[in-house]
C-alpha cells in the first residue's frame, strides 16, 4: 500500500525522518517537461530526494489539479510513500528509557477531526513527548491529511494505535505512571493545582464528548483549564497542547 503525502513541510519532514519506504516524487511544473527546481524550497526537497536514491518526477496538473479541486493545497509536491510506521506501545516507553527521562506520553481517546489530531502531534513533538496513543477504531488515524496539518512532525513522533485504551491506562498506572485527565466539568480541579512533572500520561477526549465515561473514571487525576473569557471551552487541540506545555514546564522546574 502506498499513500500521496503533500505539503513542503509535510515531505521534506518524511524524508528527513526516513521511516518509510519511498516510491517517487512528484513535483509541478509549468511544463511536465520542465526539469525539477534546484533551488528554494522544492529545490532543498528535490536534492533530499535524489540523495536517497528516489525518482523524482514533474508534471503538469494532473493529480495537483485533483488535490486542488478537493481544496488541497499540496504546495505543488507530493511524495508517494508506504503506509505510516505504527510502534507500540513500549517503544513509546523505551523513547522515554533512551532519552533518560520519565514518560510524557499522550492518549487520545477518540479524537476525530484530523486536523485536531495534526496539530496535537505538533505540539506533542514540539514538547518532547515519547508517544501518542490512539485507538484504532472510531478515531482519527494518521493519514496524509494529519501529516500536512502536523507540518511533518509526526514523521518523527512515534504514534501507537491500541485495540483497548482503558487496558493500556490500567497498564500504564501498574508501570507508575500517573494518568491525568483533561475535563471541562466545574467541579474539576485546575491545572495549576495538579503535579505534572513525574511519569504522566496525558489523555484528552473526543470533540464534544470530551472523556468517555470509563476512561474518566481509569484517570488518577483531572485537570480543568480555567475559562476566563466569553466562551466556555477550548477545541481539543488547543486545550491538550496548553496541558502539554504545563507538563514539560513543570519537568523543567523541577530538573
Amino acid at each position: 500500500m502506498s499513500e500521496l503525502l503533500y505539503g513542503r513541510h509535510a515531505v521534506i519532514e518524511a524524508l528527513r525522518a526516513g521511516r518509510r519506504r519511498f516510491y517517487r516524487l512528484w513535483i509541478e511544473t509549468k511544463q511536465a517537461t520542465d526539469a525539477p527546481p534546484r533551488s528554494g524550497p522544492l529545490g532543498d526537497i528535490v536534492a533530499q530526494a535524489e540523495a536517497a536514491g528516489i525518482p523524482v518526477r514533474t508534471v503538469r496538473g494532473g493529480m495537483f489539479d485533483k488535490m486542488r479541486d478537493e481544496r488541497t493545497n499540496a504546495q505543488g509536491v507530493a511524495l508517494e510513500a508506504g503506509d505510516y510506521p505504527y510502534v507500540d506501545v513500549e517503544s513509546c516507553l523505551a523513547r522515554a528509557r533512551q532519552a533518560g527521562e520519565p514518560p510524557l506520553l499522550l492518549i487520545l481517546d477518540h479524537l476525530q477531526d484530523p486536523q485536531n489530531l495534526g496539530t496535537l502531534i505538533r505540539t506533542a513533538e514540539a514538547m518532547g513527548v515519547h508517544g501518542i496513543l490512539i485507538p484504532e477504531r472510531r478515531a482519527a488515524r494518521v493519514t496524509p491529511a494529519v501529516g500536512n496539518a502536523s507540518a511533518g512532525a509526526v514523521e518523527h513522533l512515534a504514534v501507537a494505535q491500541v485495540v483497548n485504551i482503558n487496558r493500556v491506562i490500567d497498564d500504564l498506572k501498574k508501570r507508575n505512571v500517573w494518568v491525568a485527565g483533561l475535563d471541562g466539568a466545574p467541579e474539576t480541579p485546575e491545572l495549576a493545582r495538579a503535579r505534572l512533572d513525574g511519569a504522566l500520561a496525558v489523555v484528552v477526549g473526543s470533540e464534544g464528548e470530551g472523556l468517555s465515561r470509563l476512561t474518566r473514571e481509569k484517570c488518577d487525576f483531572l485537570v480543568r483549564l480555567p475559562m476566563l473569557g466569553s466562551i466556555e471551552s477550548l477545541n481539543a487541540s488547543v486545550a491538550g497542547s496548553i496541558v502539554l506545555y504545563a507538563a514539560r514546564q513543570a519537568r523543567r522546574a523541577g530538573a
